[in-house]
């Protein structure tokens, strides 16, 4: 499970590409660079509150979307930066279902070096590829 920031995808914004050996890895490593755009150190992000995610869509893509928003709303209405121990995804009757635990704790710029404050995840150049070795995901965050 990695990632690497994009350069050269956008200019004002972030871009990443996550890859994983199967669906379940690269959502996290989606999400690990997400979070990784507004906090320096993932590390620094603690253990202090557990959540569950769902969510669900008709398509794979749209369902890393709706996960990586979720991110963020959590961050905006809670003021919580999250982790992830694990994601199963399941597909029933035409829809992908998302379910995760999410560990997390408060934003406290005096324990957590911030780097930028993320508005929205894009829809513009967002992919989820099945690759020879596993799964690839790029997206464009609004900062």
């Amino acid at each position: 499970m990695t990632y690497r920031y994009l350069e050269d995808i956008a200019t004002a914004d972030a871009a990443f590409e996550a890859r994983g050996k199967d669906l379940e890895e690269v959502f996290i490593a989606a999400a690990d660079a997400t979070t990784n755009v507004m906090v320096e150190d993932l590390d620094s992000i603690l253990r202090q509150e557990a959540l569950h995610i769902e969510v669900e869509n008709r398509e794979l893509d749209l369902l890393l979307y709706s996960f990586l928003s979720e991110i963020v709303f959590i961050k905006d209405a809670k003021r919580l930066l999250l982790r992830f121990d694990g994601v199963e995804i399941e597909e029933r009757d035409g829809l992908y279902y998302l379910r995760a635990k999410a560990y997390g704790s408060p934003i406290d710029p005096g324990r957590q070096p911030l780097k930028a404050d993320v508005k929205a995840i894009t829809l513009h150049r967002l992919s989820l590829i099945e690759t020879r070795d596993g799964w690839r995901a790029t997206a464009v965050i609004d900062i």
